[in-house]
């Protein structure tokens, strides 16, 4: 994600101005009005994905239109699938009316005026409406639609986000294509998926999500030190054999990955300054690893250095960069 705007880069009086110009290069043209506050505090980060962006951005109370001006001197004739952080937001398009509720999703399209009280924070997929392969007549149906976040396809779209957003891997183009694909996938089997439409999506998208499903169902599951291939196909409706051969298209294999995730999240806390005084052992069961020397080995294989030695030198790195800083 690469930060376009900050209110704190700007003098008070002139943050929201920045912010209009900032969203509009981003997003699309809307116009803003403060609610309860002299002066505008938010910033915005995005992520080009291909023709799909991604973005994340927080602010405070404003009331914000599209309006038919605005639509006829700048349309870029996308779709934007918004998840909410935090915060109240309220919005209306096209006679629907939506207040939604942090984790909640929504679908908004440039091309018709809209107007939104937000105060908090979201993340938004948003890509030519063009590209999504279903009917307009049935995606009209849920424009301005509060729909969950927290469960099925749109709590895996959340998930989605959240894990870009939040990732400071540096992607190369070709990953960057491949995610691209993945969101306008996921977001098309959202929709299709509250419009009863599943039989609408491309067979090769099916399977994409198929395995974006997969792989967040183990990612929820990795403290299980008993999950088996089995359990993971069982859970998904198909034989392991199948299983075995999803994973076998994306170069891995199912206990690889599996072991991978593991490590990577053992990693991420090893190097967590906040879990400094969490022991070791402890931290390798926390993300299925009954065994420590099972996960000693494992890491040494993996890094070339102990957990114990990776801790160190972590908290090292943490404390002469914050003394730098």
């Amino acid at each position: 994600m690469e930060k376009i705007f900050d209110s704190n880069d700007f003098p008070a009086r002139d943050a929201l101005s920045a912010w209009e110009k900032a969203t509009a290069d981003a997003v699309m043209p809307t116009s803003f009005k403060l609610i309860g506050t002299n002066y505008f505090r938010g910033w915005v980060s995005t992520m080009p994905l291909g023709a799909v962006q991604i973005s994340r951005m927080a602010y405070s109370s404003y009331l914000t239109r599209r309006t038919p001006k605005l639509i006829r001197t700048s349309d870029p004739e996308i779709l934007v699938s918004c998840v909410t952080n935090s915060g109240p937001h309220v919005i209306e398009q096209k006679r629907n009316h939506a207040t939604l509720r942090p984790g909640e999703i929504v679908f908004l399209e440039s091309s018709c005026p809209f107007e939104t009280y937000a105060d908090g924070g979201n993340m938004l997929i948003h890509f030519p409406r063009a590209l999504l392969p279903l009917p307009n007549r049935y995606v009209d149906r849920l424009i301005c639609r509060a729909l969950p976040g927290n469960q099925g396809m749109g709590r895996l779209v959340a998930d989605f986000l959240t894990r870009l957003t939040e990732d400071s891997t540096t992607y190369t183009p070709h990953d960057a294509a491949r995610l691209g694909t993945i969101a306008l996938d996921l977001v098309t089997a959202t929709l299709a998926h509250f419009l009863e439409r599943e039989r609408d999506i491309p067979s090769d998208s099916r399977q994409r999500v198929l395995y974006a499903q997969i792989t967040s169902f183990i990612e929820h599951h990795l403290g299980d030190t008993s999950l088996t291939a089995g359990e993971v196909a069982a859970a998904h409706h198909i034989s392991v054999r199948s299983l075995h051969r999803l994973f076998q298209q994306h170069g891995v294999t199912v206990r690889s990955w599996i072991r991978g995730q593991r490590l990577e999240r053992c990693r991420r806390d090893l190097a967590d300054p906040l879990k400094r005084h969490v022991p070791i052992h402890a931290i390798a069961a926390r993300w299925g690893f009954a065994q420590p020397a099972d996960f000693t080995r494992a890491f040494r294989a993996l890094h070339g250095i102990t957990p114990s030695d990776y801790r160190n030198q972590a908290q090292r790195h943490g404390t002469q960069t914050g003394t730098q800083s």
